[in-house]
């Protein structure tokens, strides 16, 4: 037995001591309020948000929306909700058969995929408007009208000691500044069951009319990403006020078929003039403070409103809550170095995953933040971003989510038939309507396919192994498992099943009419059919002939020279990664070293039913020492350290959660970017605030953070075949880790 064994055996001796059973509790709130992040300055690419999971607020230092002019490009301050999609018409009845190409799949039939040749072909009309459409928007704007006794408006240069706090344990954003030589105070929020938006506003300056509110409303662009916002073409759109309340008034908002309502509504009059077509501008006058609220809703508001002075304490109540109730990890007494930074970053992921990646359909891969892909979700990430929330003590957070895939089950089986299988096919890139989108990539991407087994299976277990979680998704289960049987293609000569082609593994830089048995996806496959089967068991039912069959003659990883390869397609993989051209220093886009190094995750990410340790070792460190790391995504790093932790290889699990890699920088908000490195081929991009060779794609990406809290989850609770006390931690004295309501993966 290893040292290392030996130990973790004498600490679970240590654990059912009456001594250690008298720990304190973690003092949560201590924890959260320490890391909660306080500006002075503006930060350019990630200004704070306060949201709901299904809706959310990008504010600037003021707390409102006063100086967008001030943030990145990518980083515009929008409103955004789960159901503000907006469509383009269609005069033309574009439909996605209108793309569909024949590709020849081997054992079936020829199907036909939603596939493009190349990017050109992306230009053409009915390529562009199914693409674009559905397509995320901004709700408005709600902004400070800042004027001098002249009627001048202010500038940003003329505010002075500015400070934002985003106070964590409450979900409360409070931002003063000084101007005209008074002092200003916002305080903004969301209200956690309603898409509202709660402004408390202190000042002098209200009294005298040299402070009141803009709140203004855009058409959407053409051009989507990030910003979905079109000022500058008025004529486009419609508002309309159609009610006043006491306190202030409702107004119907029209942009082609889309139609939602916003009401305003403050705790002391409001004096509110229509400035253009689409601004409203309001002040409070004879008062120092007002409370207001700003409500927007996809249907006419025709219930009466929470009461104001009722907003913020059940926001607060709701925050503590979700510190108090949830899964923690407390990493006070480390000596580490970095621990404190590790803790930081679990914290403010905790906080921007539950305003971002909790809504009642997938996130979109910048939340709410802004629009990439025109603010479609991508299947594939769902795990990355919200299977934690199961892991963590939080699972009502993920299931906010699942109904979307019982929804859309009956098109998901409708779209398995057309490509010669059974069960239910899931897309990858699809908006709420549950349509696919053509592209080069996403018909021949299947790494999302288990994704419903895996997160109903973490469901499961979170929920304590209640018949009620597999009652409520057996069905999805079921289908989605015999899709995942049938697809996989017999191979008569070699007496097994293989997968694809035509495919994508989740390293998406192989040609998909010859890429085959991909490692992630074989053992992705292997999990989702045997974890499906299970399930039969679990509910009395006997198992499914066919999925054995497929399950014991499936192919196996595959490997060469002691390392697993990124496909069996791929067999000179780590020759390629090693030669001159492709060693580390070169991007050249035919090297296959770089992108994600997805085949570690068969072991890691998943328990690596078919995987072999030794393996999985040798490969693990083939990646460190052969990969470009720096053409990774921020979902790399912790499925690294995941597999490190699988691994008994701890001091890597730390290192990779502790990189400085480009896209895994955690800033003052706890957001990543996503930094695209220049590749030889392009050297006209090089150069951004990232440093030569590189160019910024957006400025948040939350699988970053979701990836983060799910590998952290397996490091301290392991998985069901991982009984060690906090596995991922080296017991080398640098570590205290105090974990609370952490459920092992599976």
């Amino acid at each position: 037995m290893s040292n290392r064994k030996t130990l973790w055996m004498m600490l679970a001796l240590v654990v059912v001591s009456p001594a250690f059973a008298q720990r304190k509790p973690i003092d949560r709130q201590a924890l959260v309020t320490r890391h909660s992040p306080t500006i002075t300055a503006v930060d350019k690419s990630a200004p704070f948000m306060v949201g709901n999971g299904s809706f959310a607020f990008t504010a600037d230092i003021t707390g409102l929306q006063t100086f967008p002019e001030q943030y990145s490009a990518l980083a515009p301050l929008l409103i955004e909700s789960q159901w503000s999609w907006h469509s383009f018409p269609n005069p033309e009845n574009f439909t996605l058969e209108s793309a569909l190409k024949p590709i020849k799949v081997p054992g079936r039939k020829t199907v036909k995929y939603p596939a493009l040749s190349n990017w050109d072909e992306a230009k053409a009309a009915n390529i562009q408007w199914l693409r674009e459409n559905p397509h995320r928007m901004s709700l408005g704007r709600l902004g400070l009208h800042l004027v001098d006794a002249s009627g001048k408006r202010a500038a940003f240069a003329d505010l002075s000691s500015t400070k934002q706090t985003l106070d964590l344990w409450s979900g409360r954003l409070t931002s003063s500044f000084t101007w005209l030589g008074k002092p200003v105070e916002v305080e903004t929020s969301a209200y956690p069951y309603r898409d509202i938006l709660i402004v408390k506003v202190k000042s002098p300056l209200l009294a005298t009319g040299n402070l009141g509110f803009d709140l203004k409303f855009a058409g959407v662009s053409h051009k989507l990403n990030p910003d979905p916002s079109d000022w500058d073409h008025p004529d486009t759109h419609a508002t309309e006020q159609i009610a006043e309340c006491p306190g202030g008034f409702v107004v119907r908002r029209n942009i082609d078929a889309t139609q939602y309502f916003v009401r305003v509504q403050a705790d002391k009059n409001l004096r509110m003039t229509k400035h253009g077509r689409h601004e409203y501008r309001m002040f409070a006058p004879d008062t120092d403070e007002v409370l207001m609220m700003v409500l927007f809703s996809e249907e006419p508001i025709t219930e009466r409103p929470p009461r104001l002075d009722k907003l913020i304490p059940e926001v607060t109540s709701w925050w503590q809550n979700y510190w108090m109730n949830g899964g923690f990890v407390d990493l006070t007494g480390s000596r580490h170095p970095k621990a404190d930074e590790l803790q930081r970053r679990i914290i403010l992921s905790q906080y921007l995953t539950a305003v971002n990646s909790a809504g009642r359909v997938p996130p979109q891969e910048e939340g709410l933040f802004s629009n990439s892909w025109n603010g479609k979700f991508h299947l594939e990430m769902h795990p990355w971003h919200a299977a934690h929330f199961a892991i963590w003590g939080r699972p009502e957070l993920l299931e906010r989510s699942m109904p979307w895939y019982l929804e859309h089950l009956e098109e998901a089986k409708a779209r398995a038939k057309a490509n010669g299988v059974k069960g239910a096919w899931w897309p990858k890139m699809v908006g709420p309507e549950g349509r696919e989108s053509p592209s080069t990539v996403n018909p021949f991407i299947m790494w999302q396919q288990p994704h419903p087994i895996y997160l109903a299976e973490t469901l499961w277990l979170a929920r304590g192994k209640d018949r009620n979680v597999l009652e409520r998704y057996k069905d999805l289960v079921f289908q989605t498992g015999e899709m995942l049987a049938t697809w996989p293609f017999w191979d008569r000569k070699a007496q097994r099943y293989i997968l694809g082609p035509p495919m994508i593994p989740a390293q998406e830089n192989f040609d998909p009419l010859t890429t085959f048995n991909p490692t992630f996806e074989l053992e992705y496959f292997r999990f989702g059919i045997a974890t499906a089967q299970m399930w039969r068991t679990r509910l009395g039912l006997p198992k499914d002939p066919k999925w054995d069959d497929v399950l014991f003659r499936l192919a196996k990883l595959p490997e060469k020279d002691g390392v697993y390869l990124a496909a069996e397609s791929q067999q000179d993989l780590w020759e390629r990664a090693r030669s001159p051209q492709c060693s580390k220093g070169k991007t050249a886009t035919e090297c296959p070293n770089r992108d994600h190094p997805s085949f570690v995750a068969a072991l890691g990410l998943l328990p690596g039913w078919g995987a072999d340790r030794e393996t999985m070792r040798r490969t693990l460190k083939a990646v460190v020492s052969d990969w470009d790391l720096r053409q990774t995504w921020g979902w790399d790093w912790p499925m690294l350290a995941m597999t490190a932790t699988r691994l008994d290889e701890p001091e890597m699990a730390v290192n990779f959660l502790l990189t400085d890699a480009k896209n895994f920088q955690f800033g003052v908000s706890g957001m990543t970017p996503r930094v695209h490195i220049v590749t030889d081929e392009a050297p006209h991009a090089a150069g951004s605030e990232d440093g030569p060779g590189y160019r910024r794609a957006a400025e948040t990406y939350f699988p970053s953070n979701g990836s983060l809290l799910l590998a952290v989850g397996l490091m301290v609770a392991g998985g069901q075949s991982v009984v060690e006390l906090n596995p991922g931690f080296p017991p080398n004295g640098q570590w205290i880790v105090h974990s609370e309501g952490i459920t092992p993966l599976p």
